[in-house]
Parts: structure tokens; sequence; C-alpha cells
């Protein structure tokens, strides 16, 4: 009697292991499309968000002598597109639509100002300050009123963020949204404002102390 011995199967080949890949990853991005269509399924296979972050340590303390005088609300609306050479639009490239807002802040630096500033008559009734200009301080985004409106990636950027570690960053929006915002505040006549607040401050205060005289004046 003979028994016959069933080959086994040999190992799969190359082309059908990149057949599979590529099936796999159609398959992951169709259900991310129907799942963020259908609101009740992501929201049952949504995920948590839980804070580890350690306690925030103080590096260093420094001292201010700035009067912060005026501070602008600004707000932009960035459109970054970042095209591939040679290829079209729909395979490789990316378009942001991105509305930022923030502020930036004017001040006049009071530490800058040295004895042969001020002057004070014999009767302590008249003063005179020579301050140095208003300057602009960094332009700050606020995370709660900036957000994108639109994002379009081609087809070969989608697949990167499959692998990337920092998907969909809109880390260049964001600068660019924070130099338009510094760009316009330079425009704007916050530093005019900032001056005019900051001798506002200093006659209230100098008068309150008795002198009936209070000129202030701004220099480089």
């Amino acid at each position: 009697m003979t028994t016959s011995i069933k080959r086994l199967p040999g190992r799969m080949p190359g082309w059908a292991k990149m057949l599979t890949a590529v099936v796999v990853v159609l398959v992951v991005m169709f259900a991310g499309i129907r799942l963020s269509l259908l609101p009740g399924l992501r929201d049952f296979f949504g995920t948590e968000t839980h804070d580890r972050s350690g306690p925030a340590l103080l590096r260093s303390i420094q001292d201010m002598s700035r009067y912060e005088a005026a501070s602008g609300n600004f707000q932009v609306v960035v459109d970054l597109e970042k095209d591939a050479k040679y290829l079209p639009d729909a395979l490789r490239g990316t378009r942001t639509l991105y509305v930022g807002a923030g502020t930036v802040d004017a001040y006049v630096d009071l530490g800058q100002v040295g004895d042969k500033d001020v002057t004070v008559d014999a009767d302590r009734t008249s003063a005179t300050l020579r301050l140095p200009h208003a300057r602009l301080g960094t332009p700050a985004l606020d995370p709660d009123r900036s957000y994108a409106v639109s994002k379009q990636r081609g087809l070969l950027d989608r697949l990167g963020d499959l692998f990337s570690d920092n998907p969909n960053g809109e880390q260049a929006v964001q600068k660019l949204a924070a130099r338009h915002i510094g760009d316009a505040a330079k425009d704007s006549e916050l530093t005019a404002r900032a001056e005019t607040n900051t001798t506002s401050m200093l006659q209230g205060l100098l008068r309150s102390l008795g002198f009936e005289e209070v000129r202030v004046t701004y220099g480089a």
C-alpha cells in the first residue's frame, strides 16, 4: 500500500506580497474615509486623550523693565500651497487654508532711561523725561482662535501621513501667519498708541507726587 504525500505550499512570491500590502493600505484608507463620513462609527471607535506630561520646570527668571503700553489683536488668512515639479497636484502637493489670530504688544523699555534723561527743576514742580521709542514684541498666535479651514493633499502626501510621526503638521502655516501678523503690526499705529499711553501714565504718576508740569519726549 502506498500513501500519497501532499506537497507543502511554497513561499508567497514577492509580487503577491507587494499586491497584498497595497490592498491593505487601500482598505485602511477606505475605512478611514467611511468612518469620517459616519459620525456615529467615528465616535464609537474614537480615541481617548490622556495628559501624562511632567511638571513644568522653571529654567530662569528675568527682571522686566518694559511698560506694556498697548496690545493689538490681528487676524490673517494664510493660503499656503506647495507643488512638486513635474507631478500633478492630485499626486503630489499640498494646499492649506489657515486662519491665524494673535496679538502683538507694544512696549517702552524704561530700563534704558538714565539719569541724564530725567530733568527736575529746583522747586520740584516741573519734570522732563526723555524715553526711547516704543517697540513691538514678538507676535503670539492664539491657539483657541486659530484653525485650519481646509487641507488638500496629493495621494503620495496622504500615504506619507500614514507613516509620519507628525501628520498634517501646521508649523509652516503658523510661522507664516505669525510673520504676516508682525508685518501688519509694523504698518499699524500700535507704537504711536503705546507712546501716548506711556506719556499719560507718567504724567498721572508724577502729578500725583506733586509735579505740576510733566513733559515726556521720545528719542532713539
